[in-house]
Order: structure tokens, then C-alpha cells, then sequence
């Protein structure tokens, strides 16, 4: 096992995200495991913490099979080899597009009630997950974040397969991870304690880091 659990994946990112400290970076974690994992880089480099929901738009037949991804904002990106390949008819990628959206915003009303949404442009981002096994809900949210001006902007995953981490790194100015294993199933095989992360866990450490920033 590469990390005990969430936490201790987190320090050890933080640990190599330490050149931001006092950079006053925007750090945006993906829900649920992902905010353990952020808490302690919030922690460190200081900053802000908040979230960043995308959903996948999974195909017709095959709902576990992913056809496309859309963010909160509405950015939509689609697999166009595989909707030609798959006939996939009309109208399917933006009418579940709409509903994966509702999806999105339901759940950032859970977490964040009304509270404004954090400002991207001319922000160091930094862009935190648990890990990554296909890479392309988080692919999603680099390319929504990137339409947003960020100043810089940073992926920190602790680990994923050789082939997801090069694509990745393609679309961010810095990728850091921890473990790039050859032999990759899930992410979860790389953690002593993968314990789901339930929507308490997640609201308690947004409540604790913004009455800090206030």
C-alpha cells in the first residue's frame, strides 16, 4: 500500500506543493474523497479551499461507460469518436448533459448552501482528487477551470496509471503525484483505508477552513 489513508496522501502532496505556501492559492477539491486529501494542502500552503464538481455522461446502454463529462458552469466535453461509434442518437449528450448539471448543483447546495462561487481568473489553482484511474471527469474540470483564466494551474493527485498521468499533464501547466504504479486496477488498492467519505465529512471541513478564512 502506497498511503495509510486520505490524510496522509494529502500531507505527503502538500509536502511537494510547499514552493506555494503564501502564494494565497485557490485550492479545489473534488468531492468526497478529495477533500480529505485537500484538507491538510490547505492546511500548509494556506489560501483558499472549496469544491469542484463534473459528472459523467455515461452512454445509453452502458451508464458506467463514459461518453462525455459536464462541469457545474455548463462545460460540456464529448467523446466524438465514441458517440459516432456507438450511434448515439441526437439530443442524448445534451439532454443528460442538463440532468448531470441539476446533479452538480444539488450537491454544491449541499456543500456550500449559498455561498459565492470562488473567483478562477488570474488565480493560482490548485486541483486535488484522491486519485485518478481514466482521468476524464477530472479532464472535464482542467478544461472548465482553463476557460476561467487561472494564473497557473496545478493538478495534485497522489496516484494513477502511466498513461492517464501523460494525457493529464497535457492540459495543466503542473501535475504532481506521488505513485504512477504500471499495474493499476483502482485507486482504492493503493490506500490501507479507503473508507467512503460521507457529505458530513465533507461540509465539516468547508465549514472549518472558511470561518478560518474569514
Amino acid at each position: 500500500m502506497a498511503f495509510s489513508n486520505r490524510r496522509q496522501a494529502g500531507e505527503k502532496l502538500a509536502f511537494r506543493l510547499d514552493s506555494y505556501r503564501g502564494h494565497d492559492p485557490l485550492i479545489l477539491a473534488v468531492p468526497r474523497g478529495g477533500v480529505a486529501v485537500a484538507e491538510p494542502i490547505w492546511q500548509n500552503l494556506g489560501g483558499e479551499i472549496d469544491l469542484i464538481i463534473t459528472r459523467k455522461i455515461g452512454a445509453p446502454s452502458q451508464p458506467e461507460l463514459a461518453i462525455g463529462a459536464v462541469s457545474g458552469d455548463g462545460f460540456v466535453m464529448a467523446n466524438k469518436e465514441l458517440v459516432a461509434r456507438m450511434n448515439i442518437p441526437g439530443g442524448y449528450i445534451e439532454n443528460k448533459a442538463a440532468e448531470e448539471q441539476a446533479e452538480i448543483k444539488r450537491r454544491l447546495r449541499l456543500y456550500r448552501g449559498n455561498r459565492p462561487l470562488p473567483l478562477v481568473d488570474n488565480r493560482l489553482v490548485i486541483l486535488v482528487d484522491d486519485g485518478v484511474a481514466t482521468g476524464y471527469t477530472l479532464l472535464a474540470a482542467l478544461r472548465s477551470l482553463r476557460q476561467q483564466h487561472p494564473l497557473k494551474l496545478v493538478l495534485a493527485v497522489p496516484v494513477g496509471p502511466p498513461d492517464t498521468l501523460t494525457r493529464l499533464a497535457e492540459e495543466v501547466d503542473e501535475l504532481v503525484y506521488l505513485e504512477a504504479p504500471p499495474s493499476f486496477a483502482a485507486v482504492g488498492q493503493f490506500y490501507t483505508r479507503f473508507d467512503q467519505v460521507g457529505d458530513t465529512e465533507v461540509m465539516a471541513v468547508l465549514q472549518k477552513a472558511w470561518t478560518d478564512q474569514e
